[in-house]
């Protein structure tokens, strides 16, 4: 499974957002944009998808900017993430969402579905369970 730019970018932001002001005060696109090197119109596309998921609060104006729009303790990476990519699933049989995912003639009874199953709920569950505020805190080191 691959992760596009655009999640990637997107819990960049979405971190930096919540260090920055978290709910008190808004925090201008530009300054998240530099403080990740997101490039700005690309950041702005991705805070609009945000907006709508009414995962951010924006503020119009001179003091204007965005906000998260609850704490980052009831914000979950896997929400972020289904909200930027869509489905969690990594190929097409196992998505539920997808209404041509049982176009398969092996849908039934494919026995290699169900390790997709598998990866596809495993995947969910990491990433549900895992809050902005726990992506902010974490000391994991960055090795891999």
């Amino acid at each position: 499974m691959k992760i596009s730019s655009r999640t990637e970018y997107g819990l960049r932001a979405m971190v930096a957002l919540a260090r920055m002001a978290g709910h008190e005060r808004p925090v201008p696109l530009r300054a998240i944009a530099e403080a990740e090197a997101i490039p700005e119109p690309f950041l702005d596309q991705i805070m609009a998808k945000l907006r709508r998921a009414n995962l951010v609060t924006s503020v119009r104006g001179v003091n204007g900017g965005y906000h998260l729009s609850r704490p980052a303790e009831e914000i979950s990476v896997g929400e972020l993430v289904r909200v930027l990519e869509g489905s969690l699933a990594p190929i097409a049989c196992v998505d539920d969402a997808d209404p041509d995912s049982a176009s398969c003639d092996l849908y039934a009874g494919c026995h290699a579905r169900s390790v997709w199953v598998r990866v596809t709920k495993a995947i969910a569950r990491a990433l549900d369970q895992l809050s902005l505020a726990d992506v902010m805190h974490d000391d994991v080191p960055l090795q891999v």
